[in-house]
Parts: structure tokens; sequence; C-alpha cells
């Protein structure tokens, strides 16, 4: 069905119904951004897309903050999605983050940096293939990615990278746990000379089950996820979990590994340490 309604696309035709646009050969950016046609070529590889309402995208209308500007893209209203993106069209690196939710709900959130003012997107893929496309414009002073991460005026700072705090809500009626990551690490974009690049590449969330470690979502995070990123995820814990386990990577090879208790029902949990390959012992915080 995606591959019919793409070749018509590509003849002229247009479909327009329930608030989506479908013009799968080179669909009209409502953004009006100049960057569309480059990205769309870049980062869909000339699958069909439309423009679709269903996906939200939150982003302030102006950054109070370039190096972390909150961004959360919401798919829930589209049913089952087999992958997400965040893009800023105007940063050096307009790829935030490839978001695979597994058996998560379509729905992440995280900070971002902005390098100017920018349209900032988030898309959705189902399962037949369709990229579903949104977005915000954000205005900003600039300067987000090319700004040192104040994580190096600390003299001890590469002795916490890696850390975890983590925050996991009970599961509601459908299953769904709310769970907010915390990650202390640089996440420098190499923009500043004699700076190499050193980010985190991978994040994976499993359950610890008498079973096994089944996958339940996987983030492959870039450049422009703020220092020290925080992530809020909706998963679908197992019902006879014990645990959910975050394993990591970033770009030069460190690994960052947490264990995350399930919170009995009803309690109201605290932000604080997981338990890591190294202790989480000076909490910190990067705010709400």
């Amino acid at each position: 069905m995606g591959h019919a309604l793409y070749q018509a696309g590509l003849a002229g035709a247009m479909i327009v119904a329930a608030g989506v646009a479908f013009a799968a050969g080179s669909p009209s950016d409502p953004l009006n951004s100049v960057m569309w046609e480059a990205l769309r070529d870049q980062y869909f590889a000339g699958a069909p897309v439309v423009f679709d309402d269903a996906v939200r995208v939150n982003a302030p209308a102006a950054a109070e903050d370039t190096r972390a500007v909150p961004v959360s893209v919401d798919a829930t209203a589209l049913g089952h999605v087999v992958e997400m993106v965040a893009i800023a069209d105007l940063n050096p690196f307009p790829l935030v983050l490839r978001y695979h939710p597994g058996t998560a709900a379509p729905y992440i959130a995280t900070r971002i940096k902005i390098q100017q003012a920018t349209a900032v997107r988030g898309a959705a893929r189902t399962a037949d293939g369709v990229w579903h496309v949104s977005g915000v414009m954000v205005d900003a002073a600039g300067g987000g990615c090319s700004a040192p991460p104040a994580s190096y005026a600390q003299k001890d700072w590469a002795d916490h990278v890696g850390e975890v705090q983590a925050r996991l809500w009970p599961a509601d009626t459908d299953g769904v746990a709310r769970l907010r990551l915390r990650i202390r690490h640089p996440n420098d974009t190499g923009l500043v000379d004699g700076i190499p690049a050193y980010f985190i590449e991978t994040l994976r969330v499993d359950a610890q089950t008498p079973g096994g470690s089944p996958e339940l979502a996987r983030i492959d995070s870039l450049e422009p996820v703020s220092e020290n990123p925080v992530y809020s995820l909706d998963v679908r814990p197992p019902p006879d979990a014990t645990a959910l386990v975050l394993r990591g990577r970033d770009n030069q090879g460190g690994e960052i590994r947490a264990t995350i208790p399930m919170p009995p029902p009803g309690a109201q949990p605290a932000m604080r340490p997981a338990m890591s390959l190294k202790p989480a012992d000076q909490p910190w915080s990067v705010g709400q």
C-alpha cells in the first residue's frame, strides 16, 4: 500500500485526509525550511513521506539555553511504530537521534543542542514503510552545538563519566511504565578546535526476567544530544520483570551499564542513582 501511494505521489497525485497531506515524490514542507529537500533525501532514503499532525513534536518557541533545549516526539496516535528520528534542520549535525521503540510506546523526550534558529522535526516510520513527519520552529540566539561542555571545568569529570540516575514509575493499566534516565557524559560535538567528538552512541533498555533479558527499546544518539543527557521513555516491562538493565557505549568505546529495580505497585519513585558499574556517590542534577 505504501509503495502504491509513493508511485502515485511521483505521478503528481495528492491525497489529503484526516489532517495528513501526502505527496511522496516531493511533499511541500509546512515549515518552509531551506534544508528540507536535502534532509529528506539523506535521512528517508526515498521512502514515502507524509506530513502528519498525528506525530506531536513539543519544543519551546524560543530556546532559553541553546545547549539544552527540551524536545519530545510523541507518535502514539499512529499505533505500531518501527523507528523514530529527531532532526534539527540547521544544526551542523542535523540528525539528533534514532529511536527503535521495540515493545515500548513510540514516545521519547530529551534535551538537545541548537546552533541557531531552526525547524525541529520528529518522524515515525510505520510498518508499511511510510515516514510520518511533523515539527515546530524554535528561535535561538545560537551557539549551542559549538559551546564546550561545562563538565570540562570540573577536575574530576572523567571519574564520573557513565554514572546513571534513573526514575521508574509503576506500570499503568496498559502495562506502560515511564522511565527517566540521566547519564553523566560531556556529549561533546567536537566543534571546538583541539577537542575530539566524545558522545554517547547507543543506549539499550532490556528487561531482567527469570527467562532472559528481552530488549525493550534502543536509542542511537548523536552529537546534538545535550551534555549529561536526559531521556524519558514509555517502556512495557514484562509482568515477571524484576529490573530494567541499561546498556550503552560512547564513540570512544566507553561502556555504560546500570540496573534499575522495578518499583512496587503504587510507589512514588525518586530520582536516585541506579546500580551502575561506577558508583554514583555524588548526586548531580541537570534540572527537571
